[in-house]
C-alpha cells in the first residue's frame, strides 16, 4: 500500500537528499568519478545530484547506495528520504497565488508529454471532459481570473483527438450525478461524456451504484504513463514519482476498472441519468 506523508514534509527533502548522498560518498572515500564508474551514472549527473540541481530517481539512489556499500540502516533511511524527495505537495493557496491558468498550462504540458493517461474520478468530472458551464462551476469557490482558467480547461480538450495518445477515464455514478450545476446544465454535461466516449483515443468507463464494491473511492487520481501520479485533496495536489507509488495506483486503477461498464452499456446508463435530470427525477 502507498505510504502516507504529512503535507509539510513533501517537496522539502531535495536538498536533504543531495547533502546525504554527498556526505555518504565522501565518507566512503570516493571521488565523484569513481562513484560514477561504480554505479553506471555519469559523473556530471552525480555532481548535479549532489548539488541539488537534478532530482535522482529512486533507482538512481539505490544504485548509488549499492556502489557505496552503505549499511542496511543507512540504505533504508536514505531510500525513505529519496521517496519523500520524489513526492511533492502543492497547496491550493500556492496554486491560487501562481494563478489558476498556470495550473491549466502545467496540466496541458503533462498531457502533451504522456501517451497513456488514466483518470479515476469518484466525485467530480475532470476539465478534459467538462462543458464550459461545468468547468466554470467547478471553480466557483476560487478567486482570480476564472474565465482564463475555464478557457485553459477547454483548450486542453484538443489533446483528446491526438491518435498517438490513449486516455482512459473511470467515472462513478456519484460524480456524474453530483449536482454541481443546475439540472439542465448537468444533463448537458452528461451528454458531453457520451460524446467524448466516442472519440477514438478515449475509453470511458462508468462505475454505477447499486452493487457491492470492496474498494472505497478515496480520492481523485491521475496516472501519467508509468512515471508520475497526481492525487487531489481538498487543500492541494500530491505529486508522486516513486515507481512503487505509480505501480500501486496503476494496480488500483485496474481494480476499479474491473467494476466499470463500457461502450454502449455505459452510454445507455449516462443517457438514462441525463433523462432523469431533464424530467426532474
Amino acid at each position: 500500500m502507498a505510504t502516507l506523508f504529512e503535507p509539510d514534509e513533501l517537496g522539502k527533502r531535495r536538498a536533504d537528499l543531495a547533502q546525504t548522498l554527498r556526505e555518504l560518498r565522501k565518507r566512503a572515500g570516493l571521488t565523484g568519478d569513481r562513484l560514477a564508474a561504480r554505479c553506471g551514472i555519469s559523473q556530471s549527473k552525480i555532481s548535479k545530484i549532489e548539488t541539488g540541481k537534478v532530482l535522482p530517481s529512486i533507482v538512481d539512489v539505490e544504485r548509488m547506495l549499492q556502489a557505496l556499500n552503505a549499511p542496511s540502516d543507512v540504505v533504508e533511511e536514505t531510500a525513505t528520504l529519496a521517496r519523500l524527495a520524489n513526492t511533492e505537495f502543492e497547496g491550493f493557496r500556492a496554486i491560487m497565488r501562481r494563478g489558476l491558468h498556470r495550473k491549466q498550462a502545467e496540466l496541458a504540458a503533462l498531457e502533451a508529454s504522456s501517451t497513456d493517461v488514466r483518470y479515476f474520478l469518484p466525485v467530480m468530472i475532470t476539465g478534459l471532459l467538462a462543458t464550459p458551464e461545468y468547468a466554470r462551476a467547478s471553480l466557483a469557490g476560487s478567486t482570480g481570473d476564472i474565465e482564463r482558467a475555464v478557457a485553459g480547461k477547454l483548450a486542453r480538450q484538443a489533446v483528446l483527438y491526438d491518435p498517438a495518445k490513449r486516455f482512459t477515464f473511470l467515472v462513478t455514478e456519484a460524480a456524474v450525478r453530483w449536482p454541481l450545476c443546475p439540472a439542465p446544465e448537468m444533463a448537458a454535461q452528461i451528454d458531453k461524456l457520451v460524446s467524448v466516449s466516442r472519440i477514438a483515443s478515449v475509453r470511458l468507463g462508468v462505475i454505477a451504484g447499486g452493487s457491492h464494491y470492496p474498494e472505497g473511492p478515496m480520492n481523485t487520481f491521475t496516472v501519467y504513463d508509468d512515471h508520475l501520479v497526481t492525487a487531489e485533496t481538498f487543500n492541494g495536489v500530491i505529486v508522486m514519482r516513486d515507481p512503487r507509488d505509480v505501480a500501486f495506483h496503476r494496480a488500483l486503477f485496474t481494480t476499479f476498472k474491473s467494476y466499470a461498464i463500457w461502450d454502449n452499456e455505459a452510454r445507455r446508463a449516462l443517457e438514462s441519468w441525463a433523462t432523469d435530470l431533464r424530467q426532474g427525477v
